[in-house]
This record gives C-alpha cells, structure tokens and sequence, in this order.
C-alpha cells in the first residue's frame, strides 16, 4: 500500500511538472508570436516579458486584468497565451469620454484588437478612467492584476489618486491573488517630487501605497534593473529609450544606457 501511494505521489509530480512545462513553452510561443508588433519583439531584452510573467505566476487559465494597457505591448502576449483557457481583460478608457487624447488612444486600442480576430476575439474591455470609473472587472474574480510603468502617472492625483487605483485592483481580485507591478525606479537617495515628473518612483513609495491598500509584498525581484541607468536625466526617463525626447542630443549616452532601471513587484491579497 504504502509503495502504490509512492507512485501516485511521483505520478502527481510528474503531471504537474509536465504541466509547468507546457505552460512555460506556450508562453515562450506567445512571444516568438510573428504576429507581434517588430518595433515591441525588439524591446524584449529590456522588458523581459518571459521572466516578468513567470515572477508573477501567469498560468494559461487565469483571469488577468492589464491596467492601461497602452499601445497593447504586453497585451501582445498576454492575450494569445490566455485566449483558449483563461480570460484577458483590459482596462483601457472610457467610452463615453469626450477628451480628444482619450478618444484617439482607445480607437488606436479597438482598431488593434480588431485587426487580429482570431488572437483578440476574446479580450474584454473594461473601464479605467479614475478617480470616477474604476470598476473594469467584478470583485473577486481575477487571479491577477497587472499594470506595468503606469504609477507615476496616476500620482497626478497624489497618493490618494495611486491608493484609489490599487485598491480597485484590490477589490478585482480573489483571496489569493497577485497585483504585479513593474515601474521606473528613483535611487532611495533622491528625492521624488509629488506628481514624479521625471516618470520615476521610490520603490519604498509603491509599497507603502499597496500595503495601505490592504496588500501584502510577497516578493521583489531585479529582472527589470539597469544599473546603468542614474535615474537624473534632462526630459527624465523619456531620455531614454525608446522615445528619446531630447532628439539626438547626448543619444548615443542614453542608448549606451539602454531603457530605465525598472523594479518588479509581486503583491498578494490576503
């Protein structure tokens, strides 16, 4: 008996391992995707989705919600790899605005998504627009919650303005589940203005935020960090690649630098 229970213990590993490993290789397949956007594959050595996703415990049947998914650059991998046995869910702007930047962004996002059926057809928008429409998924039903280089500009509003958005992230998630963080870190040393106009934040100054939203930090991890990058830029982190918003003045320094020193959070909802 006790031998029979043995096997079935190895036997269970086994399936789970391989499980894993089917797992990793479909998301190393969403990326190699030929369908991605050039100019995004190319930024991979800086963005390290793989390993970023990995950290945060992407499995193909989650429920991810992706915060102001921007131009769609994770948004890339994240929906072929979630399309047969998970959920993606963007919370992208507000249809009923009347902003002409607002407007333009989502129709760039809807004219995305519409160009490639059979990879978007099953993505869900929901609403961002805080502080007043916030409410992109039901309560506790995501697995997880992602939003990457998006903090600093919801510090616009002050703390209370970045705490109303992780507590929406809060409210989106079930008992268990991962709000994964990725932004442009300032050295501890330097001093952050108010409403990070240089587009870098104190690591210190988004946990802070998260745990008085109710998360707790389960893990840190440097697979973003540049240690090349000293964060005290004329244009801030838009110096750097790849907007360079200095133009060609000093871009051979920012391009020797490479894009910024990122940290990458993990939080969990008790």
């Amino acid at each position: 008996m006790m031998i029979a229970k043995r096997l079935l213990l190895a036997a269970w590993m086994l399936l789970g391992v391989g499980a894993g490993a089917q797992a990793d290789e479909a998301l190393k397949q969403a990326i190699a995707n030929p369908g991605r956007t050039p100019a995004y594959a190319a930024r991979d050595i800086w963005r390290h989705p793989f390993e970023t996703l990995q950290f945060f415990g992407l499995r193909p049947d989650s429920t991810v919600v992706e915060i102001s998914p921007g131009g769609g650059w994770y948004t890339e991998i994240l929906a072929p790899y979630l399309r047969d046995k998970g959920q993606l869910i963007l919370a992208a702007d507000d249809p009923e605005s009347t902003k002409p930047e607002t407007v333009k962004s989502l129709e760039r996002l809807k004219a995305k998504l519409g160009a490639q059926p059979l990879v978007y057809d099953r993505v869900r928008l929901g609403v961002f627009a805080p502080p007043a429409k916030m409410d992109y998924a039901p309560s506790d039903s995501a697995d997880l919650v992602l939003t990457f280089r998006n903090v600093h500009n919801w510090m616009d509003n002050g703390d209370a303005g970045v705490r109303n958005v992780f507590e929406s992230a809060y409210r989106s998630l079930k008992k268990g589940g991962v709000f994964g963080v990725v932004e442009h870190r300032l050295p501890a040393e330097r001093i952050q203005d108010a409403t990070s106009s240089t587009g870098y934040v104190h690591q210190s100054y988004v946990i802070r935020i998260a745990q008085e939203a109710g998360f707790t930090l389960a893990a840190s991890a440097e697979i973003n960090a540049n240690p090349k990058d000293t964060a005290d830029h004329v244009g801030g982190v838009w110096a750097l690649p790849p907007t360079y918003v200095n133009k060609e003045v000093e871009k051979d320094k920012y391009q020797a630098i490479g894009e910024s020193d990122r940290m990458t959070l993990r939080f969990v909802k008790p």
